[in-house]
């Protein structure tokens, strides 16, 4: 499990590879200086709720990892979570889309 920290005062447990596709949509959200929420369901052990923070530019994120390798990334998933980010609801963790194998 990783953690996405928030502002130095909130910590957000989600596993590495959800993290690491996180990471990319935040990424380039923030580095075209673009503000948007962020929305996931809690586990059960805290409430079983719903989470919302805004994102900015001028916010501190922190990723933090729990494996030391980069998990693949799964560029139909990244493309998904883009398309919420984009959204006036903002950015909803969804579930990764299979990876469709094509023959030559």
């Amino acid at each position: 499990m990783g953690t996405l920290t928030y502002d130095s005062t909130l910590a957000a447990d989600f596993d590495d590879r959800t993290l690491a596709h996180l990471q990319m949509v935040i990424g380039a959200k923030l580095r075209r200086n673009e503000a948007f929420y962020f929305s996931w369901k809690d586990d059960a052990a805290i409430g079983n709720g719903r989470s919302v923070i805004w994102i900015h530019p001028t916010i501190p994120l922190a990723f933090k990892f729990f494996g030391s390798r980069a998990p693949a990334i799964n560029r139909e998933w990244i493309d998904d979570l883009m398309l919420y980010a984009n959204s006036p609801n903002g950015l909803v963790i969804t579930p990764e889309p299979a990876k469709v194998e094509t023959t030559p």
